[in-house]
């Protein structure tokens, strides 16, 4: 039985856009060997492993939408001014990982539940997303070539592997304990079945 209503779906959606706040409100992680890193992505590719395309992207965008006035982006800032920096790239293609992490999880019921499988979802959805309009973006505001901007992005990826495997983690646990996240395909939408 699929327990989804709209009110569940309202409440999952709000309640991933705080715990985006909070994961990128919390202080960020000092590594000792380059750059810092910050929990949000963690939330926002959580969020579209969890609650699916729709839910995920409606999420990230709530999260975006509230930083707009609310001090929880990174940092405790907020403001439309973040739209026109260096880290533009990076805001604007939150919304689109998580829906494309969402979208690879929730394909298959039984992907939700396979750590190698999410954790793939997770970076691949990252890679083509954040890590490719993150420095374009920074390539135009920085006045940077592209190959620098990509070079200076790399920094990140060790993060974003370490953070894509706790959100595997979390997810699988989370789509165990609650099956129904993940929408039942009617039999309207299976495959039709070969005849003899």
């Amino acid at each position: 039985m699929n327990r989804r209503t709209p009110t569940t779906d309202v409440a999952l959606v709000a309640g991933f856009a705080a715990l985006i706040a909070v994961c990128a409100l919390l202080p960020e992680i000092k590594t000792g060997v380059g750059v810092p890193y910050s929990l949000q992505t963690f939330g926002v590719l959580l969020a579209g492993a969890v609650l699916g395309p729709v839910r995920g992207f409606l999420a990230v965008v709530l999260y975006l939408v509230a930083g707009l006035v609310l001090p929880i982006y990174s940092g405790g800032t907020s403001g439309i001014a973040h739209y026109s920096g260096l880290t533009a790239g990076y805001l604007v293609a939150f919304p689109l990982a998580a829906a494309l992490c969402g979208y690879l999880v929730h394909r298959k019921r039984e992907n939700a539940t396979q750590f190698a499988v999410v954790f793939t979802c997770g970076l691949l959805s990252s890679v083509v997303f954040i890590h490719t309009l993150g420095p374009l973006n920074l390539a135009w505001r920085g006045d940077m070539g592209i190959k620098d901007a990509f070079v200076i992005d790399t920094a990140y990826f060790p993060g974003d592997i370490a953070k894509n495997v706790v959100m595997a983690l979390v997810a699988t646990a989370v789509h165990r304990a609650f099956p129904d996240l993940v929408a039942r395909r009617t039999r309207s939408q299976e495959p039709v079945a070969a005849t003899a």
